[in-house]
């Protein structure tokens, strides 16, 4: 059995970008957390996602590289700021590719449900995927479930019976079927696949929004989360992707029209096509391989990657950002790269020092 790493070796594993740029992504994050965090329960999702997305790209902009969006708030058109092909940063410094979601969860922070987070990932040039604004059908599982495929050949399948995937993942992390918890968007879409985890003995969670977060918990043992499935945002599988390639585990799925995920008409469908199918050419998808299966390196290619989220609301490993007064804010973030480092981190923020005194 080889020795495992030791913290020297793991730091010397990092490539530049996160020897160089991991505390700045913590501080875009963050920052973009503070500015939700006023807005959490007031009910209004588009607003809070405007001032997250106002504060993260007002400290990207101070951060001393050369930043392309790739994924984040939409096409240029749709998105004033942080939209797809934006460039950010100072100008000088190393060249990254980002992926971006200010306020993953908008719903969630809106009504003050647990689970809204804001995340970013970074990779050098040719790091990360191209993703159009569409859907991307997966199954997200953690470490221990991709070690068992390398030892045994039996392979996560997009394509195979929910209970053939779940016997796996039962093997995989020695648990029963029965013991297994298996998050799924609430959404018609997935009436079938809800059906069938229950048909095959496993346990449901349904969440209203936001499974970014829960495909990051199942790489964590006793999470609470053992598998993560069914389509849900292409940004969003990007991003998982991001913290599944420094955390281990693995995604797989494919690009889906909304049309197509939610059983639309034929017509509908070829319409839908019809109208994205020139954004996918031009972002380097032809149309014979939109509907190809991508796992976590087609997703995120890049070597030196890093993930960060703050909390929002509440998590299940990471407090919400609480506002103190007088401008002060607590917050709780997870940060991560291809080192395989993980750091879950508490800060305070402090607009006025003088006269002030906290405990941890």
């Amino acid at each position: 059995m080889p020795h495992p790493k030791t913290t020297e070796e793991m730091m010397a594993a990092a490539g530049p970008i996160e020897k160089n740029l991991s505390l700045s992504l913590l501080q875009i994050t963050e920052a973009a957390a503070v500015a939700s965090a006023y807005q959490v329960g007031k009910g209004d999702r588009k607003y809070a996602d405007h001032v997250a997305v106002e504060a993260m790209r007002r400290v990207l902009n101070h951060i001393d590289m050369k930043g392309t969006i790739k994924i984040g708030e939409g096409e240029r058109d749709e998105a004033p700021m942080l939209y797809i092909g934006e460039a950010v940063g100072t100008g000088n410094g190393p060249v990254v590719e980002i992926a971006v979601d200010p306020l993953e969860g908008t719903n969630l922070a809106a009504d003050d449900i647990n689970g809204s987070i804001a995340v970013m990932s970074m990779a050098e040039k040719g790091g990360i995927f191209y993703g159009p604004d569409i859907y991307f059908d997966k199954i997200v599982v953690g470490p221990k479930v991709v070690l068992y495929e390398k030892k045994t050949g039996e392979i996560i399948n997009l394509d195979a019976p929910v209970i053939q995937n779940l016997k796996i993942v039962s093997k995989a992390l020695d648990k029963k079927i029965e013991d297994l918890v298996v998050v799924v968007l609430d959404r018609d879409r997935h009436k079938q696949i809800i059906k069938d985890i229950r048909a095959a003995g496993a346990r449901v969670r349904i969440i209203p929004d936001g499974d970014l977060l829960p495909g990051v918990m199942t790489c964590f043992e006793d999470s609470g989360v053992d598998v993560v499935m069914g389509a849900g945002g292409s940004g969003e599988a990007v991003l998982t992707a991001s913290a599944l390639k420094c955390l281990g585990g693995k995604i797989t799925g494919r690009l889906v029209l909304p049309s197509v995920a939610n059983e639309k008409s034929e017509d509908e469908i070829l319409k839908e096509f019809a109208e994205k199918l020139p954004r996918l050419q031009k972002m380097g998808i032809p149309e014979n391989e939109i509907d190809m299966i991508r796992e976590t390196d087609d997703l995120v290619p890049g070597k030196d990657v890093i993930f960060a989220a703050t909390a929002v609301t509440d998590g299940p490993f990471m407090k919400g950002t609480k506002l103190l007064g007088d401008g002060d804010a607590y917050m709780t973030s997870i940060l991560t790269g291809s080192s395989g480092v993980v750091r879950i981190t508490q800060s305070i923020y402090v607009k006025d020092k003088e006269n002030k005194s906290f405990s941890v």
